[in-house]
Formats: structure tokens, sequence, C-alpha cells
């Protein structure tokens, strides 16, 4: 009875060090050159200080094309290159009750999604630091195509103010 006890002891020992393991390998790795996401709230005072638009990334947390942008395109030194010159970067979660600020009036993250017309996952709005939309795209776009995007904003507000 006494080695029943050890040998189950020491198999329940193995198996328990095998799953702390295990699961410290399948925890998500940070991502390198990822941008500094920070809030609406702090964006809108950031933007107007600093003369730049807001790029927001509305996402879902199960979406795999949200995270496919997340891994591959924001980090890339090209999108990097334009959202640190000319952008503020905000992440909101589409179906988060969580609440922000938009235009001086409080909202949930879900209601802010709904206001900007979001229809799928990822959607992506630029806007001025006064809360007014300069444009917006629906769905996963890669890098070149979202540095496009990013640029042709900056340009339509150049030459709106010339």
């Amino acid at each position: 009875m006494n080695r029943k006890l050890v040998i189950g002891l020491i198999i329940s020992i193995f198996i328990g060090i095998f799953a702390y393991f295990s699961l410290q390998q399948i925890k998500p790795a940070d991502i390198e050159n990822a941008p500094e996401w920070i809030s609406l709230e702090q964006a809108t005072e950031r933007a107007a200080a600093e003369d730049r638009l807001i790029m927001i990334d509305i996402f879902e947390t199960g979406c795999q094309f949200c995270k496919a942008m997340e891994r591959e395109v924001f980090p890339a030194p090209a999108v990097r290159a334009v959202l640190d010159r000319d952008y503020v970067p905000v992440k909101v979660n589409g179906h988060a009750e969580s609440m922000l600020t938009y235009k001086g009036e409080q909202m949930t993250a879900k209601e802010f999604a709904q206001e900007m017309g979001v229809t799928a996952y990822p959607f992506t709005v630029l806007m001025d630091a006064d809360g007014n939309v300069v444009d917006s795209k629906r769905g996963y776009q890669d890098v070149v195509t979202f540095s496009r995007f990013l640029r042709s904003a900056i340009q339509q507000r150049t030459e709106s103010r010339s």
C-alpha cells in the first residue's frame, strides 16, 4: 500500500511539472515593434497638442484578421513610420462594455463601435483631434494597403489646409 502511494505521488508530481512547463510555452509572446496604444481620451488630447490624426483600431477578441493585423501589419516598419510621425494609435474592443469619452459624451466601447458604423472586424477609423471622422475602412489590410490608407488621409488633410 505504501509503495502504491509513493508511485502515485511521483506520477502526480511529474504530471504537475509537465503541465506547468507546457502552459508556460503557450503564453502569447509580446509583439516586438507594436505601437504604443493609448485610450481615446488621451489620444484626443495628444492629437490636439501635437497636430496629429487619431488612428483607431476597432477589433473583436476572437477575430483572426484582427490578430493578423496586430501581429503583421501594425509592427511593420513602413506602417510604424507613418503611425509614429502622423498619428496617435488607439485600440478599442468593439464588443466591450468599458466606458470611453467621445466628443464629450460617455459611452461604452460597443456603442462607440456602433456610432462609427462598424459592420465587420477589424475596422479602422481615422479622425482628427475634434473627433471628426476623416476616413474609415473595414476588414483586413496588408502592410502596403494600410500604409497607403494612412498616407492618403494625411495627404487629404494637407490639401484641405492649403
